[in-house]
């Protein structure tokens, strides 16, 4: 069953051969082991006041930092726009009084 299937290819002379099959053996199994009750080895998790802080201080301050990288890349992107837009400005106007001079 997991073994490769090779195609049969013509010979030069058009005659196909076909591939031999090889008997698999028959493998008999014996019955799975009756399932024991495993005891844990490790221990409960215990949040004392302590650890519980610990976590609150940290989960704010992940908060904090993600939120001060989304709101320098919003204003990195809003800077990048208003640039952008003073250009145009400043090329129309540009463009504007060469015709004008004329």
């Amino acid at each position: 069953m997991f073994r490769p299937k090779v195609p049969t290819n013509p010979t030069p002379t058009g005659l196909v051969v076909p591939l031999t099959v090889e008997p698999t053996a028959v493998v008999r199994h014996s019955p799975p082991p009756t399932p024991v009750a495993q005891t844990s080895t490790r221990p409960a998790v215990r949040l004392t006041p302590g650890t519980a802080l610990a976590l609150v201080g940290g989960g704010t301050a992940v908060v904090l930092v993600v939120g001060a990288v989304l709101v320098s890349m919003l204003l990195a992107v809003a800077i990048s726009g208003v640039s952008v837009a003073v250009c145009a400005v400043v090329l129309r106007s540009l463009l504007a009084s060469e015709r004008t001079h004329r």
